[in-house]
């Protein structure tokens, strides 16, 4: 009887590949910055204007007037409903993503002032497992709405996602109808949500609450599609233009209201809260 063997390969995708930048190069002019250069500029590159993702806690300190952030739902973290593992168990990688970002999951949510108008927050982190939708983000998002309808307070969220998290299966799924739903609810009690797409903003993010802002804006550049142009271009197999699901192409579309650029963005949103009001 011959015996039957499989050649199995692992990908060693954790392993530093020569060439790759630093994380503070901009991959447009290849300038480099110091952690403390990026904090000071709000993670935009001061030669040509890059926007570097940013950290949640870092947008919500700009946004925010000066000790008014209250961090809600600080305790809501991702579990392990499938017991998920595939080249490392999914419960590494969540001790790993929050000993990188600080962080209990992929948003932090609060309530704050921006220039004395009473606001919610909901900002997503992309350093957190790619900004990823699990069940603890989800439910984060729901219970700012949640705060939003009984403080009667306007909704700001900034997305930054890769999308659904494989990790938690369905139950990552449902979360696409939850938060629409939690959406639906801050509507109802006529109050409005302003929606920031950050880079990038894809997958079941933004086929759920991202694209649901009464104004809904984006930062320069930024990557905004339900399937990035990788996969697009190989499923048609045809050439895609080269800004194809960038916020400018997008904005021609009319997907989006303005492009603003993120040291704009406080002023601007202060403008719509005042409207709103």
């Amino acid at each position: 009887m011959t015996e039957t063997r499989i050649d199995v390969r692992v990908e060693q995708v954790d392993e530093q590949k020569p060439g790759r930048k630093h994380p503070n190069t901009c991959p447009n002019c290849d300038s480099h910055y110091r952690d403390d250069e990026l904090a000071v500029s709000l993670y935009v590159c001061g030669h040509c204007g890059h926007h570097f993702p940013m950290p949640a806690r870092a947008r919500v300190a700009w946004l925010a007037d000066p000790g008014t952030f209250v961090e809600e739902a600080a305790e809501v973290r991702s579990a392990d409903p499938l017991d998920f593992f595939d080249l490392r168990p999914y419960r590494e990688r969540i001790a790993e993503a929050e000993l990188n970002t600080g962080l209990a999951d992929a948003m932090v949510v609060g309530s704050a002032t921006m220039e004395g108008h009473p606001v919610v927050f909901a900002v997503m982190d992309f350093g957190f497992l790619g900004g990823s939708m699990g069940g603890a983000a989800g439910e984060k998002f729901a219970r700012a709405c949640e705060t939003a309808v009984e403080r009667r307070s306007a909704l700001v969220a900034v997305p930054s996602s890769g999308g659904a998290r494989m990790q938690e299966g369905i139950l990552s799924l449902m979360q696409l109808p939850k938060t629409v739903c939690a959406v639906e609810e801050l509507h109802e009690a006529r109050l409005p949500m302003f929606s920031v797409l950050a880079h990038p903003t894809t997958g079941g993010v933004l086929a759920s609450f991202a694209s649901l802002g009464d104004v809904t804006i984006s930062e320069p550049g930024a990557l905004i599609a339900f399937a990035g142009p990788r996969v697009v271009q190989e499923t048609t197999r045809e050439k895609l233009p080269e800004d194809f699901a960038r916020a400018e192409q997008n904005l021609r579309f009319g997907h989006h209201d303005a492009i603003v650029p993120r040291q704009e963005q406080r002023e601007y949103l202060t403008r719509l809260l005042r409207v709103f009001r």
